[in-house]
């Protein structure tokens, strides 16, 4: 019997957070020992007893007790968490003290205080990441290397530093500080680079899991007064609309299937509902942030029926803002692609090459394979054979590789069906 995923990610971070408000994050590696046990405590009764009605209460009632145990035998020899103070020291305290630890409301509070904890401004951006998969979404360091193309090695320094940090403090970010503000950025920065990672991956072309865990983090800012900000809203409807778009990324043999050929059908209607209803309450207040555009234009695709029916002026207006507002190369190459679809592909060609620090966008496949699909609509199939030939060499996986191979191949065929 296997623990299934998504029940794995989501009880690991519920344990670790209550664990952690106990024993305190200096004793960060303990709470995952315990953690770690009622795991193993859970494969081996429930192969032999079956799974309960509530696996996730199980987990719960085995952690609190397994807490109980370290608390009683090492209270003497180490600290814990110095909010609880002699609250542990005393029976007639202890258990009431883990009770509310352990409460619900509790642990979602404790989760919202470790996210801000892992993302602290002094670490580099990749080991907040690294350190909230690890911590709050269970993932190992051969998950992370294998999801970021790094390497083992590299990983497991990124999280030893970042808890080493962590480790310097016996207590979790508290969301009354003063710097909650500044830190959220810093937070909503790591989420947005976590869901990208899932959704545009440089391993594998589509990481679900790693979208759908930004998700339920940035569902847990929205649900706390301090964190339900309007770029919070605009940031986790974006995630929603662009989530809503995985059934239909890649087809039945795995390959990917670019936005202007997906069956829409396919989409999830419930996501894009919910992104919407998201995007409607990030309207409030003056603030509009990076993620209100692109959340917007995200919602213009997903509620367009077709290729045809897409608002592709209002989509190259919004680009035009999200540039004055956080301009990229990358940003600038998706505003050319719909200023291909709305004024023809020689006015996309045109948009592409007036794109500054071209450089930058050396090892991305789909800048030669954008100026290749131009080619190819112009009728210049030789020109665009070149430049899908170079996107394929540089193809950062196997989905992106045969994606833009299996375009090098449509259009040798179109030059040998061409007649002279």
């Amino acid at each position: 019997m296997e623990l299934s995923e998504p029940l794995f990610r989501r009880e690991h971070a519920r344990l670790i957070a209550a664990l952690t408000r106990i024993f305190g994050v200096h004793n960060l590696p303990l709470a995952e020992d315990v953690v770690q046990d009622a795991f193993c405590r859970a494969l081996e009764i429930w192969k032999v007893r079956g799974v309960p009605d509530n696996p996730a209460a199980w987990l719960m009632a085995v952690a609190k007790h397994r807490a109980l145990d370290v608390v009683r035998r090492e209270q003497t020899a180490r600290t814990f968490a110095p909010e609880y103070g002699r609250m542990l020291e005393s029976e007639w305290t202890l258990v009431p003290a883990l009770d509310e630890a352990f409460r619900l409301s509790a642990i979602q509070d404790e989760q919202l205080r470790m996210m801000f904890t892992c993302c602290h401004p002094q670490l580099p951006e990749e080991a907040q990441i690294a350190l909230v998969l690890n911590i709050l979404c269970g993932f190992g360091a051969s998950e992370i290397a294998s999801a970021f193309l790094a390497s083992r090695a590299a990983i497991e320094k990124r999280i030893a530093r970042g808890k080493k940090m962590l480790a310097a403090s016996p207590r979790l970010f508290d969301l009354a500080d003063s710097d909650c503000r500044a830190r959220l950025s810093t937070v909503e920065r790591a989420l947005y680079l976590l869901f990208n990672e899932g959704y545009h991956g440089t391993d594998t072309t589509v990481r679900g899991d790693l979208c759908h865990e930004a998700i339920r983090l940035g569902s847990l800012l929205l649900e706390a007064p301090r964190t339900a900000l309007p770029e919070t809203f605009a940031l986790v409807a974006l995630m929603c609309l662009q989530a809503a778009r995985l059934p239909a990324r890649l087809d039945a043999a795995g390959d990917l299937t670019p936005l202007l050929e997906q069956e829409r059908s396919r989409w999830d209607p419930q996501l894009i509902e919910h992104g919407l209803s998201l995007l409607d309450r990030s309207a409030t207040g003056d603030v509009l942030t990076p993620y209100h555009l692109e959340a917007a234009i995200a919602a213009a695709h997903a509620t367009a029926r077709s290729v045809d029916d897409t608002d592709w002026r209002q989509i190259v207006e919004l680009y035009d803002h999200l540039m004055e507002a956080a301009p990229s190369p990358v940003i600038a190459l998706s505003r050319a692609i719909a200023v291909g679809q709305r004024d023809g592909p020689r006015a996309g060609l045109d948009a592409l090459a007036s794109i500054d620090e071209t450089d930058r966008l050396g090892r991305y496949p789909f800048y030669p394979a954008a100026i290749g699909e131009m080619q190819r609509r112009l009728g210049d199939v030789d020109a665009a054979t070149r430049n899908f030939s170079a996107a394929a060499a540089i193809a950062r996986n196997a989905a992106e590789r045969r994606f833009l191979e299996r375009r090098v191949s449509e259009c040798s065929a179109a030059t040998k069906t061409t007649p002279p």
